[in-house]
């Protein structure tokens, strides 16, 4: 017979997973993947406890694997992007002008901008940090800049621009599930995202001042911008990939396939302009670019230049792709076993004031983000769960909607086993450890929202008087 888990048996589903990640992969660094079966087969036991069979459990997975497949889409269409806007030169141009033009001691605060600006401009963190953010990885490694520095600023910059942009999906969803109007939610969100980003502009800033033109080995630089100007063409074509991307995202069209389109126009380009082979074309989509496909040879090239265009392909997601699979196992469990609902409603009933509410909401987020590690379960189950209570309280909705992405979307770079924690860590090559505290705002926000809530700043409540 069915029945809901104890109290005790839904914790130590996330309990259990906590631990077994944190000494797994933390301290005996084992592979993440099967930490994340062995938490799964945990759950998978709560589960048959409370009476599932296997046929519901693997239901569950797959139920919460078909909300992982928007992210997969995305996932494959960066790695194609990646792998021909290499192709194309595009990213290569990138990187050959931010290494002749951006200051070295302003190069985080620069770089921040450049990320946000893009990520608003096409409302994906993902892509902004696949395209801009891997250029400024390498033009700051070239720079000697600690590369979970860059990183965290990057993936600053990129969550920033996917929580404000309104053409961003996590935001849109905040706003749909909780009914309110797209922009007075992203309006609302600058009291936590503004302060954040600003305290993280002045730590960047103090932070840059130990670089400077003297810790440059110009010779380094100079030999990879040659490197680049021999291997690509680098006039205006290079950046027409971008110009198209931009275009058809602004104009409301879908991310993915304006990704595949400008990697289509990106292909052309290396073909007609760089003169590179109609084979290649297709194959950097695979196996990403590589620089015998160039007409330097890997004599020729420098290290720097070799590293630097070896990215992109399909093949280069798997590992991402694989992660998903096995993470989206455990939350589709331990959603399916009841567990999360059953946490969840014992924090909301203890509520009795405006502040322990928003606090409710921050909590719930957190453990639901690091139980799924996907911002959309917390948005919609956190929002239907406590949007009736907002009202009751006579609290705007947008205070509701604000959290959820203060505590769901600007967190999930931090969850090694969430999409965004895998996809960040493989594509940039940092671990958690080197580049959290250094992604200044994403955990800044989770304490605005918490200052707010004790203090009621910028709560806003609901005029009854209307």
């Amino acid at each position: 017979m069915k029945r809901l888990p104890t109290l005790f048996e839904a914790v130590s589903t996330i309990v259990v997973m906590g631990i077994i990640v944190l000494i797994g992969f933390g301290i005996l660094q084992f592979p993440i993947q099967p930490l994340l079966i062995l938490a799964a087969i945990y759950a998978g036991f709560i589960a048959i406890r409370v009476g599932l069979s296997w046929e519901e459990i693997q239901d569950g997975i797959t139920k919460r694997l078909a909300t992982a497949m928007p992210a997969i889409f995305i996932i494959i269409a960066v790695g194609i992007l990646i792998g021909t806007w290499m192709f194309s030169g595009t990213v290569p141009a990138l990187i050959y002008y931010g290494l002749e033009m951006i200051n070295p001691t302003y190069f985080l605060v620069t770089a921040f901008i450049i990320t946000a600006v893009t990520s608003v401009a096409t409302g994906t963190a993902w892509g902004s940090v696949g395209t801009a953010g891997i250029a400024l990885m390498a033009i700051g490694s070239e720079m000697n800049i600690p590369a979970g520095m860059i990183a965290g600023v990057v993936i600053a910059g990129g969550v920033f621009g996917d929580k404000m942009s309104p053409l961003s999906d996590t935001t849109n969803l905040a706003a749909l599930v909780t009914k309110v109007n797209i922009f007075h939610h992203i309006r609302h969100m600058m009291w936590t995202t503004v302060p954040a980003s600003v305290i993280g502009l002045v730590i960047w800033f103090f932070a840059g001042l130990q670089f400077n033109a003297e810790n440059v080995e110009s010779k380094r630089i100079n030999t990879l911008l040659g490197n680049i100007d021999t291997a690509f063409n680098l006039n205006f074509w290079v950046w027409v990939p971008v110009i198209v991307i931009v275009i058809g995202i602004s104009m409301g069209k879908p991310t993915v396939p304006m990704m595949l389109l400008s990697s289509a126009v990106a292909m052309v380009v290396g073909i007609f302009n760089n003169g590179f082979d109609l084979v290649d074309a297709f194959n950097v989509t695979m196996n990403g670019f590589d620089i015998s496909m160039t007409s330097l040879s890997n004599n020729d090239a420098s290290n720097s230049m070799v590293e630097l265009v070896k990215r992109g392909g399909i093949m280069s997601m798997t590992e991402i792709i694989v992660t998903i699979f096995c993470g989206y196992a455990f939350a589709g469990i331990v959603e399916a076993s009841g567990s999360l609902k059953v946490i969840l409603s014992t924090i909301s009933s203890k509520i009795s004031k405006d502040s322990h509410l928003i606090f409710v909401t921050i909590a719930g987020s957190l453990i639901l983000v690091f139980a799924a590690g996907v911002a959309s379960v917390v948005i919609i189950m956190i929002g239907v769960l406590l949007m009736d209570v907002y009202d009751e309280r006579s609290l705007d909705r947008v205070n509701l909607s604000r959290t959820l992405e203060d505590c769901g979307t600007m967190v999930l770079p931090f969850i090694p086993w969430g999409t965004s924690g895998i996809y960040y860590r493989d594509l940039l090559h940092v671990s958690l450890g080197d580049f959290f505290w250094w992604a200044v705002p994403c955990y800044l926000c989770v304490i605005f929202a918490a200052f707010y809530g004790m203090t009621g700043i910028s709560i806003k409540k609901v005029d009854t008087k209307a």
